[in-house]
């Protein structure tokens, strides 16, 4: 199927019959290109580089008025109509739902695999982030440490709850790999490796959460999906 978007004029498809990615390979933007990975879709990857603001460019802005990555332009959506997503728990669900993999159909299963995707998506990822930003980026600078403590104290809490989920279990939801999987462990391993973090947040204490990101990382889908869209 043929289908022009406004986004197809500053990032061409050269094979518009696949699944086409905008992202950058962030915590939020390799969830989807893990999953893409793991699933074995086709795909077409387009860089959506932050140093040229083309998160901010009317045909990105066409897709996500949000302005954030990843979004996706699937031409063989729902009934075979195309589909353009953004927000990358709402593609990770849409891209289970599309395959019948990495979602447990049945319903009480599937709700708790949601609840942790919605638990990173409210908690791991939002704190994680700013953390960072107080520990490494701009907000390293201020006097004030109460913010940045206040993030560090609110991450170690969310590695306990992790650490304690993994207790007994493989992955989040037991033995199967889940979207919650690939949603959680590329932010715990941004935490400790990009931010810098590990000593702040005691990552000594967290030894299943350790366990399942090294399993998590050593994946071939993980590793590839890790690097993409490649960076300039």
């Amino acid at each position: 199927m043929t289908w022009t978007h406004p986004i197809t004029a500053k990032w061409p498809a050269a094979h518009p019959d696949r699944l086409q990615l905008y992202s950058l390979p962030t915590p939020n933007g390799v969830k989807v290109s893990i999953a893409l990975e793991e699933l074995g879709l086709p795909y077409e990857p387009h860089l959506v580089s932050f140093e040229t603001n083309d998160q901010l460019t009317p045909e990105f802005l066409s897709l996500n008025p949000n302005n954030k990555i990843p979004a996706i332009l699937d031409p063989d959506g729902p009934g075979g109509k195309p589909l353009a997503l953004w927000e990358s728990g709402a593609i990770l669900i849409y891209l289970a739902e599309k395959t019948g993999r990495l979602l447990p159909s049945e319903p009480a299963a599937r709700y708790e695999t949601l609840q942790w995707l919605m638990w990173q998506m409210g908690g791991v990822g939002p704190m994680f982030g700013q953390l960072g930003f107080f520990h490494k980026f701009a907000g390293k600078d201020f006097e004030d440490k109460r913010p940045r403590d206040r993030y560090v104290a609110e991450s170690r809490r969310l590695l306990r709850v992790l650490e304690q989920r993994l207790m007994s279990r493989d992955w989040i939801m037991g033995s199967d790999y889940t979207i919650a999987d690939i949603a959680v462990f590329p932010w715990v391993r941004n935490l400790i490796g990009f931010y810098e973090a590990a000593d702040l947040v005691g990552w000594g204490g967290y030894p299943q959460v350790q366990r399942a990101l090294d399993v998590f990382v050593a994946r071939p889908a993980v590793q590839r999906g890790l690097a993409i869209p490649a960076r300039g």
